[in-house]
Parts: C-alpha cells; structure tokens; sequence
C-alpha cells in the first residue's frame, strides 16, 4: 500500500474524501475468524491422566476472569458452539481467549 494515499489519487485523477476503517466483519471478518478457530482447534490438547478434562492449550498457565457484557457473552458461546465439531468442543472463554491472544500479537 503507498505511504502517500493522497498523492496517488492525485497522480490517479481522484480525490480523497475520507478514511476506510479496518474491516471486522463481512468475508474479511469471516475468513479470520475462521483462522482463529483453526489455530484454536489445531493447539488444544487433552490433559493427562485417568480422567483427562476438557482439551486445552498447554502454554496457557493463567486462568484470568475477564468481566464482560451479556451479549458479548452470548455472542462468543454461539460462535463456539459453530466452531466446535465432533469429537472437539470449544467454550466460549477458549474461543475469547485465543481471540485475545492474536489481537495482543498483532498490536
């Protein structure tokens, strides 16, 4: 993308009349999620021993609680539940939390 917006549209003809926010829905917002949910699914692991638990990731080694909104909540357990297959759920918090994890890696 050029440093200069508005000399390209300038070089184009064209005038720039405003910004563009960075896209977090529509097929954009659909493809990463559906990346996430794949990282998500690909590092879940189940624990060891006579009655392993829920799958999870092994380098998470904090269990913070994280306050938020009832449909944000909501929202985060419908999106799970599509992104859970058989043989392999996934909660509302791993989903928030690998969420969490490629927005902080990516700032």
């Amino acid at each position: 993308m050029p440093k200069d917006i508005d000399k390209l549209a300038e070089r184009l003809g064209a005038k720039v009349v405003g910004k563009v926010p960075a896209t977090g829905g529509g097929a954009f917002g659909a493809a990463r999620l559906g990346a996430t949910v794949a990282t998500l699914q690909s590092r879940l692991r189940p624990s060891q021993g006579k009655r392993p638990g829920r799958p999870t990731d092994p380098t998470w080694d904090r269990s913070p609680k994280v306050p938020m909104s009832r449909r944000t909540a909501a929202k985060l357990a419908l999106l799970a539940q599509r992104a859970s297959k058989t043989g392999r759920q996934v909660s509302p918090m791993q989903l928030a939390a690998q969420l969490l994890e490629d927005v902080v890696a990516q700032l």
